[in-house]
């Protein structure tokens, strides 16, 4: 199941970003952030996807979300312009961003290649 996550919660999760300048990330396990709005299409198409890969993948990978409008330090803190924006965070190495909703096949490939998870 998505998790959500307030800036407390990310500082602890995935990144203090107010004590590092440079990427480190706190996560046990890779994950991605769904960076969304409740009164967007896009991102309301694209939550039941994010809900099947958190079941498909559970225990492998971690999945929250962030509410742009609740949170936007966290927002300002990733520059993010646009929504959905998803932050996939490798255990190891830099996070990259991804813009729009994404087809499953296409997360799932995200998730082989940059955050090395197999199902």
């Amino acid at each position: 199941m998505t998790e959500m996550l307030n800036k407390e919660s990310f500082l602890q999760k995935v990144f203090n970003y107010e004590e590092n300048k440079d990427w480190k990330f706190e996560g046990d396990k890779p994950c991605i952030i769904d960076f969304y709005a409740d009164w967007c299409g896009p991102c309301k198409m694209i939550a039941p996807i994010l809900e099947e890969l958190s079941e498909e993948y559970k225990g492998k990978l971690n999945i929250y979300k962030v509410d742009t409008e609740a949170e936007q330090e966290l927002s300002a803190a990733f520059a993010i312009r646009s929504i959905p924006s998803m932050l996939f965070c490798p255990t190891s190495g830099e996070p990259q961003m991804a813009q729009g909703a994404l087809p499953k096949h296409t997360l799932e490939e995200i998730i082989k290649e940059v955050l090395k998870v197999e199902k």
